[in-house]
């Protein structure tokens, strides 16, 4: 072990000594601290998107001490420690690249995907075969993910035991169904579960067809926020210019700054 990761482990012990360490990190639990682990992921992710590699070394420490955090908690609970950790994950990735560290041969980044998957379907089934539980293709796809994320998650699993269309064009009849189910549920203007349930399933099908058109859907819409924010914040300042606000304006005035900003923006 490095000294650099020695001395963070140490830091993260100090912070949790029951005698002398710091009261709120001495609270803290795995669910308490999971938020920030997620939180801390969007960060690096928000980093890589602004190119920003001062900000990306500074959040992946921040990551780096999550994982720290919870390897020191597991520790505490005699369950397992840092060490364990990194040996875990050097093995998976040892047995998962058979073509880098054995014998097999793989020819392009396409066939190292599919022996990506098998490997991990292989692992599933004998997680599977340990608990006495039937296996499904749907297995180790976190709840916690975010729902578009899960979504076309599912999606490629079932895809890949052959539950999928072969073309967009029922899927787009799919998405004009979905469409339509939605206005019916939702055409006497009240929120319930039925129209709920309705838009989701529209959501879902919009996912299908922006995989289908082998886009990422998460990545996608993060774009389409960045452009709303971005245009949004254009019509303010424009609106501010004429000493007025927007909520003092009628939507068709609003609308008219709007198109001026997309063309300002294309």
């Amino acid at each position: 072990m490095s000294e650099i990761i020695g001395n963070l482990l140490t830091v993260m012990t100090r912070l949790r000594d029951r005698e002398n360490g710091c009261p709120w990190d001495i609270e803290q639990d795995f669910a308490s601290i999971a938020p920030y682990t997620i939180e801390e992921a969007y960060e690096v992710a928000q980093a890589i998107q602004d190119s920003d590699m001062d900000a990306l070394r500074d959040e992946l420490g921040d990551l780096l001490l999550q994982v720290v955090y919870h390897a020191e908690m597991a520790r505490e609970a005699g369950a397992f420690d840092f060490d364990d950790v990194a040996a875990g994950i050097s093995e998976k990735m040892i047995r998962r690249h058979p073509h880098v560290f054995a014998d097999t041969e793989i020819d392009d980044a396409d066939q190292q995907s599919l022996a990506w998957e098998t490997q991990k379907a292989n692992e599933r089934n004998a997680r599977a075969d340990e608990n006495k539980t039937p296996a499904s293709a749907l297995d180790g796809i976190a709840l916690a993910l975010p729902a578009l994320m899960r979504a076309e998650k599912l999606q490629k699993r079932a895809a890949r035991v052959g539950f999928d269309w072969h073309d967009m064009a029922p899927v787009v009849e799919k998405i004009a169904e979905e469409l339509a189910e939605v206005a019916e549920a939702g055409a006497d203007g009240a929120q319930n579960e039925k129209l709920s349930l309705e838009c989701g399933d529209l959501l879902f099908a919009c996912v299908i067809l922006v995989r289908h058109m082998g886009i990422d859907a998460e990545s996608a819409l993060r774009q389409a926020n960045a452009k709303f924010d971005r245009r949004f914040r254009r019509l303010e300042s424009l609106v501010r210019d004429e000493n007025r606000k927007p909520e003092q304006m009628s939507l068709a005035a609003l609308e008219k700054i709007w198109q001026r900003v997309k063309k300002e923006q294309d």
